[in-house]
């Protein structure tokens, strides 16, 4: 059982590594009474080692510190439950990715952290989080699929099974004119899409698109994957590009 006394140890600690650690981090606690958020993080712990021993033991979180980054990047801080000082920090997984995205990726296991938060940033920083960040930058990669990366002179747009258009992550001046014509991104993988219930809007909105991108120097090139064409009202003069090979590896989680 946590008392008072333990919570604020958890979270003034969780404060002070998270001004610690390199770019930008914040922290925020979830006490006891948040059981449904307590058990959803939990689920989502990225660990097959120390950490998830600790969980093996204690399933039920108690309290837990979230340490979160701006490109969504988070950490997780935790009691040890056992009869040593310090604290446990593990990598927590991405949501809305699927489970294809994890496959092959070793697990960005976690670390046990001693009281002093000053040095345990140092061990985060130079540990825990290039392995993370490693492991982040795959899975978000598999998760791409069949979508080709966009070049900063070229915005690479794929026709997807249920008729939407996607494209991987683009520059800020592309990104902005895909979210004005109708493209939404994901904020996990950063991928933009634009849905095609309505393909003369969505012809249209491709049409506009190419002409504004052109003029801010940058091409544009649409893939059809296998065994699809394109609308008939859709630009002619996007060229197409060749079909992705990448496959997803098995995932390891």
């Amino acid at each position: 059982m946590h008392d008072h006394h333990t919570s604020e140890r958890l979270a003034s600690y969780a404060d002070v590594l998270a001004g610690e650690l390199p770019d930008s981090w914040t922290s925020s606690h979830l006490p006891a009474d948040a059981k449904d958020d307590l058990a959803e993080l939990a689920d989502r712990i990225w660990d097959l080692d120390l950490v998830a021993a600790s969980l093996a033991e204690h399933p039920l979180l108690q309290q837990a510190a979230v340490l979160s980054r701006q490109d969504g990047a988070q950490l997780v801080l935790l009691d040890r439950n056992d009869e040593r000082d310090g604290f446990l920090i593990a990598a927590v997984a991405p949501r809305a990715l699927p489970d294809e995205a994890f496959r092959g990726v070793p697990e960005p296991n976690g670390i046990a952290l001693a009281d002093d938060p000053f040095l345990s940033a140092e061990q985060v920083a130079g540990d825990l989080l290039p392995r993370y960040d490693a492991a982040l930058a795959q899975v978000r990669h598999n998760a791409l699929g069949g979508i080709l990366l966009s070049q900063p002179d070229r915005v690479v747009l794929t026709w997807q099974p249920d008729g939407s258009v996607a494209a991987a992550p683009v520059d800020d001046r592309a990104g902005a004119i895909l979210l004005a014509h109708g493209f939404v991104q994901d904020p996990q993988s950063g991928i933009y899409r634009l849905g095609g219930d309505d393909t003369q809007a969505q012809a249209r909105a491709l049409r506009e698109i190419g002409g504004r991108l052109d003029a801010l120097g940058i091409g544009t090139a649409l893939q059809h994957p296998a065994g699809r064409t394109a609308p008939t009202a859709a630009p002619a003069s996007v060229p197409p590009v060749p079909t992705s090979t990448h496959t997803p590896a098995t995932r390891a989680r």
